[in-house]
């Protein structure tokens, strides 16, 4: 063989052994490539996934806490509108006339979608929407629910056109009778029309599983698998939901008519409401599909692609981040507007505040009036009978008693001097000047302030008083005011007894005890029986102040007043008070 063959010979093997690395080279790049693509759009399909996932959460805490905003504000409204006078009057005397105009006042204030007022038989009498007036809720949940129960009812009520009824309602109480129900309806409604131009369907379901609120109106009323079963969807929907073919795609959460979505849910922390969102993977798969291409073509032109594909995925970072930026101050501007709107309804609550402190004003001057004419009704009462007795004895010329009579009346007007100064002392709750006092003097003091009364009725009394003295240390027109309330009190209980009977008894121990018992029907509500106004009398026998003004002079006396139901029958009042001899060795 010549030396030319041997050298063709030896260039065909180069040839040959350069061919086969370039095809192992080019069978590995291949190899690489496809490897890469394999595992980065793996990767960044989950991380784009993920990410999405995340701001859906996001836009879903956002959704769930308006949600819950709007609900709580609402919540609040049926409360102060049930406690208003204007509409507690309103209800008692049946003028209606200006009722609608102060509920829209009312929801201008307050911001509430609409304001019913309805009086006991659930008849409207009162809306911002007088189209309402005239119409019958008897047998409305809101209406049968707000009536069973003193406190605030959330109702939600289907209408016919399938949308939903939010609603809070609230009976009107006076003197523990329900005399009306305040409703005030909750705009879900608005929330729909947000949700309605968002890339998110959105529905909110209840405790039971129906959509209540949804951007589909077809939904309303149904279970979520039904609701997402309705064909036709609107152009809203059909954005939401657009096919995502991609053959390495994740398994999806949930699928629509054969379109995979994301799906999102949330509890919201009202009555078992549930949020849920579906978001299309549109967003994931163009990002995750413009790395692929980018590795492509970093792999077609070798290095200056690969540089190509650094520099996108760079620029792709970046875009990623001014959305993200973006998305962070619209949010940062949302709660600006949250925080403008707290501030607001704290100023409106501080303004509520004011009003209410003025109104306690009021209640406290109407309070001690009346404790003024409680008190000075007993003297006056028997300056009555006196006179009437003075006048009949001058007529037949018995002037000794007659001036009797008057010296009694001379006492009763000192007294009422007393009463007046001991209730403006009482109101600066200044110290009074205690002294000994013989507590049978004070029993015998009330009996003589009660001899009209006595005389008016034919009433046993039983008294079971010691021989000796029972001393405290007290102030003794208070005292006798006290013993003066429980007897008369005691007579108002045996009004209806065949044979009426008060026992009296004074015991000396470790304190001093006295109890006034009655035979008569007993007290039905113990608890409340020492609040101011509270009473079981017929209106205009008694305004409720009596025992309340007792118990507050026994605690400034030192001791205490308890109400209890006798075994046999009846009720029986003990004035427990310290004995002279333990104040004395306690002030040593």
């Amino acid at each position: 063989m010549t030396r030319q063959g041997k050298q063709g010979m030896a260039e065909d093997g180069g040839r040959t052994l350069i061919s086969w690395r370039l095809r192992i080279i080019i069978v590995l790049l291949i190899a690489v490539a496809v490897a890469t693509v394999f595992f980065t759009n793996r990767w960044m399909t989950e991380r784009a996934t993920e990410t999405t996932r995340n701001r859906a959460e996001v836009r879903l805490a956002l959704y769930s806490g308006n949600l819950l905003s709007e609900l709580q504000r609402t919540s609040v409204v049926p409360l102060l509108l049930a406690r208003d006078s204007s509409l507690i009057t309103a209800l008692t005397s049946e003028q209606y006339s200006v009722t609608s105009q102060r509920l829209m006042t009312f929801r201008n204030e307050i911001g509430a979608a609409a304001i019913s007022l309805l009086d006991r038989n659930g008849r409207v009498v009162g809306a911002t929407n007088r189209n309402l007036l005239g119409t019958n809720y008897r047998n409305e949940p809101f209406f049968v629910d707000a009536m069973r129960t003193k406190e605030t009812v959330f109702s939600a009520t289907r209408r016919s056109e399938g949308a939903f009824d939010f609603t809070y309602s609230r009976a009107v109480v006076q003197d523990n009778q329900m005399i009306g129900v305040v409703v005030v309806a909750v705009d879900m409604l608005k929330y729909e029309r947000v949700w309605a131009g968002l890339q998110d369907a959105v529905l909110v379901t209840d405790s039971s599983g129906t959509v209540i609120l949804a951007t589909e109106p077809r939904w309303r009323g149904l279970e979520v698998n039904q609701a997402l079963a309705v064909r036709d969807p609107p152009s809203a929907i059909r954005r939401a939901f657009q096919v995502t073919t991609d053959w390495a795609q994740e398994p999806p959460d949930a699928y629509l008519r054969g379109e995979a979505v994301l799906r999102t849910d949330a509890r919201v922390p009202f009555r078992g409401w549930r949020l849920t969102t579906f978001t299309a993977y549109n967003s994931v798969r163009e990002r995750v599909n413009a790395i692929l291409a980018l590795e492509i073509m970093g792999f077609a032109i070798l290095l200056a692609a690969t540089f190509y594909a650094l520099s996108r995925r760079t620029w792709s970072r970046s875009v990623s981040l001014q959305r993200e930026s973006a998305e962070l101050r619209m949010l940062n501007q949302r709660l600006h507007r949250e925080i403008t709107e707290r501030e607001k309804a704290q100023k409106n609550l501080a303004v509520a505040e004011a009003t209410l402190a003025q109104s306690s004003k009021l209640a406290a001057l109407g309070e001690m009036s009346a404790a003024v004419s409680h008190e000075l009704n007993q003297p006056l009462a028997a300056m009555k009978t006196y006179l009437a007795g003075a006048r009949l004895l001058l007529q037949r010329r018995r002037t000794d008693e007659a001036m009797s009579s008057f010296q009694r009346i001379d006492d009763l007007i000192e007294r009422m001097g007393a009463i007046t100064r001991q209730l403006k002392s009482y109101a600066r709750k200044g110290g009074e000047a205690f002294e000994p006092v013989d507590m049978r003097h004070c029993i015998s003091g009330a009996l003589s302030m009660m001899e009209p009364q006595l005389k008016a009725r034919v009433v046993r009394i039983n008294r079971q008083i010691p021989k000796g003295p029972v001393m405290v240390l007290a102030d003794r027109l208070r005292l006798e005011q006290v013993i003066i309330n429980l007897l008369r009190n005691a007579l108002d209980a045996t009004r209806n007894v065949a044979e009426p009977q008060i026992d009296i008894g004074l015991e000396e121990g470790a304190v001093v005890a006295l109890s006034v018992r009655d035979n008569g029907a007993g007290i039905a509500d113990l608890s409340n029986l020492f609040e101011p106004f509270y009473t079981t009398k017929k209106p205009g026998e008694g305004v409720g102040l009596g025992l309340a003004i007792s118990s507050g002079i026994v605690k400034d006396l030192g001791g205490r007043l308890t109400a209890t139901n006798a075994d046999g029958g009846g009720a029986v009042f003990e004035v427990q008070l310290p004995l002279l001899e333990d104040q004395m060795e306690a002030a040593e």
